[in-house]
Order: structure tokens, then C-alpha cells, then sequence
């Protein structure tokens, strides 16, 4: 029975070894599991921080480019205003303009007509200078003929005179 329970005893230890060689195996798979899913766990939670900053940016970005859409919007409005102010003073300015030509054409009629006045003002008045000089002629002609017949009329009196005298003297 000593024998018996030895050997007893060494399938005991032998089952026992194996037991443990079985229950160590099966430990240190789990615990290499354990240690992968740790390294995944930080590969993972670096990953959650890095999109977490991402996201921060993200949302940064966001705020910013809203800002800029609403400061874009309003300059958008004031710009659609001041188009609108400067289209309507180009209306203005374009009626103007054409309010200023007609008066210019106006205006240049009127040059022109007076133009066509003065030219035949100047032809009259050179007529009338003209004729002017002919009568100032005419007349100077006949004053130095009259002068002529006056010194004439008194030469001839002289001499009735200066004759009658030599006939009426004793």
C-alpha cells in the first residue's frame, strides 16, 4: 500500500504538474492579452486626446469662420447698400449728363444763330461803312465844289466890285 499510494502520490504530483503547467500556460496567454489590450487601451485613449485637440481646434475654427461668415454678411449688406447708393447716383449723375448736353446743344444752337447774327451784322455794317464812305466822298466832293463855286462867286463879286469901283471913281 506504501507502493500503491507512492505512485498514488506521483500521479498526484504528476497531474498536479501538469495542472499547474496547464493553469500557468493559460495565465501568461491572458496575461500577453491583458498587456496587448493595456498597449491598445493608451494607443487608443493618445488617439481619443489627439482628436479631442483636434476637435478643440475644430471647434475653434468653427467659432472663427462663424464670426467671419457673420462679419462677411454684414460687409456684405453694407457693400449691397453702397452699390445700390452708388447706382443710384450714377442714375442721377447719367441724368445730369444728359440734361448738361441737351443744354449744350442748346447752347451751341444758340452760339451758331448768333454766330449767323454777328456775321450779317458785320456784312451790314461793312455795308453801311462802305456806303457811308461813298456819301462822305460824294459830300467831301461836293463841299470842295461848292467851295470852289463860293471862292468863285466871290472872286467874281471882287472883280464886279473892284470894276464898279474903277468906274464909279472920278
Amino acid at each position: 500500500m506504501n507502493r500503491a499510494l507512492t505512485w498514488i502520490n506521483l500521479v498526484g504530483v504528476l497531474v498536479l504538474a501538469g495542472l499547474c503547467v496547464f493553469q500557468w500556460r493559460a495565465n501568461r496567454g491572458l496575461n500577453l492579452q491583458v498587456n496587448d489590450l493595456e498597449a491598445t487601451r493608451f494607443a487608443q485613449a493618445a488617439q481619443i486626446d489627439e482628436q479631442t485637440k483636434k476637435l478643440g481646434g475644430l471647434t475653434a475654427d468653427l467659432e472663427r469662420f462663424r464670426e467671419q461668415l457673420g462679419s462677411t454678411s454684414l460687409s456684405l449688406k453694407d457693400t449691397k447698400e453702397k452699390l445700390r447708393a452708388s447706382e443710384h447716383l450714377a442714375a442721377q449723375l447719367a441724368s445730369e449728363r444728359d440734361q448738361l448736353k441737351d443744354a449744350i446743344a442748346c447752347w451751341t444752337a444758340a452760339v451758331a444763330s448768333r454766330d449767323r447774327r454777328l456775321t450779317e451784322a458785320n456784312t451790314r455794317i461793312s455795308d453801311l461803312g462802305a456806303q457811308l464812305h461813298d456819301a462822305v466822298t460824294k459830300y467831301n466832293a461836293l463841299v470842295a465844289t461848292h467851295n470852289t463855286l463860293v471862292q468863285q462867286i466871290n472872286d467874281a463879286r471882287k472883280q464886279v466890285d473892284g470894276d464898279g469901283d474903277h468906274h464909279n471913281t472920278p
